[in-house]
């Protein structure tokens, strides 16, 4: 049976800041289905909930070596939902901290965990195949593979796949901590293996290392190559893209499925869209929009300027002025653009609800009573907005990048076939005449009804996207690739 082990920072249920948490808690259990023995290590946050940490069990104990010290390494285990997660404890590094991120001391933090990760393999008793590493907080791993572990016998057959899910975010810092914390050689600095502009890049060191790179889909795979999306680092993926590839992310159709969704309304499916028009009811009235057959525009998001909200600003009180629509906005984000939400909510109360918080039951009512949902990002790795938006048959307005691109296809009224509206220029007219355009097509019902099957008979599930990892990681062992 194949072994492989998902190192990440974080994971649903235990902890979650953005997408990363999403894969790492759903991917393994459909790899599971698919015959892979996966288990996870994360480190032992002190945000994860007291329900989780009493069900931990401690399985060992060690001495992990973060250059000159020696940090104690506790062991935990729980099984959650038939795959096994391993925590790594230490009360300094992780467990007294009040968020997972944003510390003055992330470089030692997290080298930390990438020696207690190969470290603790051993006394485990459980030997991968495969180290699944995903984003900067693990990168080191791919790194002192190779630099310290590859004489040990132990760890000769072990391959390491890399997955970037957002390259934007590198673990950059001072390049005195090559000897003082990462206790590694100055070779690996001054011949560029981690070097960046003269400091250390966690990142860039897991890109050279890693056996393999994955990033979560192929336009975005593509569109790192070059200067505009690569965040500096674009000449080494062209380096390397033949060890480059690009798989789609999933969502969890259990925790999506508007057929059974307890928070909903009225439950349906892709053979009962119609019954979707009950939830957009429910909606409009829990927050106070009156209830009239106009279109409604539902956003849920961070609202940051990366999520295409500099476009939205440029043209929200042109479309709120010339478009008969309601616009409803779940997140936060930049002051600016809370604010610009607040306003537009109090210039139009019966047309904008600005709800600047996030409620998880409020984010699945949009995603049920919305007819559109809009998703302009800049660039976008994967997004999984749209794929929830299009299994509730919410009609995605999206931006042709990333996994946007490669998971919209904006509909052709010759072929009949699509399953949303896109733009390709980063414009915010080219934005408003997409969304002009859906407008028009939520008043042919004959089309509208189409479109909103199509989307709704589309499979996001996390089973082909699993099925892909898996061949990957065969021909890995098999030394294919």
């Amino acid at each position: 049976m194949l072994k492989v082990l998902f190192a990440a920072a974080e994971a649903v249920p235990f902890v979650k800041t953005g997408g990363l948490g999403d894969v790492i808690g759903t991917l393994p259990r459909e790899l599971k289905k698919q015959g892979v023995d996966v288990r996870v290590i994360l480190p032992k946050h002190g945000v994860i909930p007291e329900k989780y940490k009493r069900q931990m069990v401690l399985k060992q104990t060690l001495e992990v070596a973060v250059s000159w010290r020696k940090q104690y390494c506790g062991i935990e285990e729980l099984e959650y939902e038939g795959i096994t997660c391993y925590f790594v404890d230490n009360q300094y590094y992780f467990g007294s901290r009040p968020a997972a991120y944003g510390h003055h001391d992330e470089a030692e933090c997290y080298t930390y965990f990438c020696r207690a990760v190969l470290e603790c393999l051993p006394v485990l008793d459980f030997q991968p195949d495969i180290l699944h590493c995903h984003d900067w907080h693990t990168a080191l791993i791919p790194v002192f593979l190779q630099a310290q572990y590859r004489l040990n016998p132990f760890y000769q057959q072990m391959k390491t796949l890399f997955t970037i899910h957002n390259l934007r975010y590198q673990g950059r810092f001072a390049k005195e901590i090559v000897p003082d914390i990462l206790g590694l050689d100055w070779e690996y600095f001054n011949n560029g293996s981690i070097e960046y502009h003269d400091s250390v890049n966690f990142m860039k060191g897991g890109l050279i290392f890693a056996d393999l790179i994955s990033t979560v889909s192929r336009s975005y795979a593509e569109e790192i190559q070059y200067p505009f999306f690569g965040e500096g680092l674009d000449g080494l993926l062209r380096h390397r893209r033949k060890q480059l590839i690009g798989i789609i992310n999933g969502i969890d159709y259990n925790e999506y499925d508007p057929a059974a969704d307890e928070v909903l309304h009225t439950h349906y499916d892709a053979n009962s869209p119609e019954l979707k028009q009950k939830n957009k009811r429910s909606l409009q009235e829990k927050l106070g929009l009156p209830r009239v057959d106009i279109p409604v525009i539902g956003i849920v998001s961070r609202l940051v300027g990366p999520k295409g909200f500099d476009l939205v600003a440029n043209i929200l009180f042109e479309l709120l002025g010339s478009e008969d629509i309601q616009l409803v906005v779940l997140g936060t984000g930049e002051g600016k653009y809370e604010e610009l939400f607040r306003h537009a909510a109090w210039r139009y109360p019966d047309r904008v609800s600005a709800n600047i918080f996030f409620d998880d039951a409020l984010a699945h009512q949009i995603y049920a009573g919305a007819d559109l949902f809009l998703m302009p990002s800049l660039f976008e790795p994967c997004g999984i907005g749209q794929l929830i938006a299009m299994r509730y048959g919410a009609l995605p307005v999206v931006r042709e990048t990333g996994g946007l691109k490669d998971t919209v296809q904006s509909f052709n009224r010759i072929t009949g076939q699509g399953t949303g509206f896109t733009f390709d220029n980063y414009n915010a007219h080219d934005m408003l005449f997409t969304i002009r355009r859906a407008i028009r097509y939520y008043y042919d019902k004959e089309n509208w009804l189409k479109i909103v099957r199509n989307a709704m008979a589309k499979d996001f599930s996390w089973h082909a996207s699993a099925q892909a990892y898996l061949d990957v990681y065969q021909k890995l062992v098999n030394h294919e690739l």
